[in-house]
């Protein structure tokens, strides 16, 4: 699952690349007006499908949008701020995609997917913000990176934990043990 997340992620920050360079307020309106009629282009390709494959190509058509509307606002207006728009976006996308997924899982195998999903969306955002706070002041902030690190700690021990939860006896007490010893949790 993970796998697929960091593919989804790849994806989704490659598609919308070519938006690199500065444009202007009239090729900012022009590129939100492609991403408005892209939108509805691929929405209604998503009529084809049924259940939740339908919920999932809407999710990546609604996170597609939402990240290129960050990548053109980040392109027309370059700032710290908005480069961690556009990574929280991609998170946001990815994440909520990778939730969609997760439901044509059942019982404890949905809840692992969705605290995996929920961790590499974690690890996202912390990363967007560490990313920002270094543009904004030129270091790395220790106090910012070791939240980040608390943080993504604590969402990955929660999807590991979630595969205990499927153990009993004495082997969900020997992963669940382990499972905090690696993350560091008591």
């Amino acid at each position: 699952m993970k796998i697929k997340l960091l593919i989804l992620s790849a994806a989704l920050s490659c598609a919308f690349s070519n938006m690199a360079t500065a444009m202007t307020k009239d090729e900012y309106k022009a590129q939100k007006d492609k991403v408005a009629a892209d939108y509805k282009v691929n929405r209604g390709k998503c009529d084809s499908f049924k259940s939740n494959a339908k919920d999932i190509c809407l999710s990546e058509v609604k996170g597609a949008r939402k990240v290129a509307l960050a990548e053109a606002e980040s392109a027309y207006e370059s700032t710290a701020r908005n480069a961690e728009k556009v990574r929280m976006a991609k998170g946001d996308a990815a994440y909520d995609t990778a939730k969609e997924k997760c439901d044509d899982a059942a019982g404890n195998a949905k809840n692992v997917c969705r605290k995996e999903a929920k961790a590499v969306h974690v690890k996202a955002i912390e990363e967007a913000r560490v990313v920002r706070v270094k543009a904004d002041t030129g270091q790395i902030n220790k106090e910012v990176r070791n939240m980040a690190t608390k943080e993504e700690n604590e969402a990955n021990y929660k999807a590991e934990a979630a595969r205990c939860d499927s153990m009993t006896g004495a082997a969900k007490d020997t992963c669940v043990s382990q499972t905090r010893m690696k993350f560091g949790m008591k």
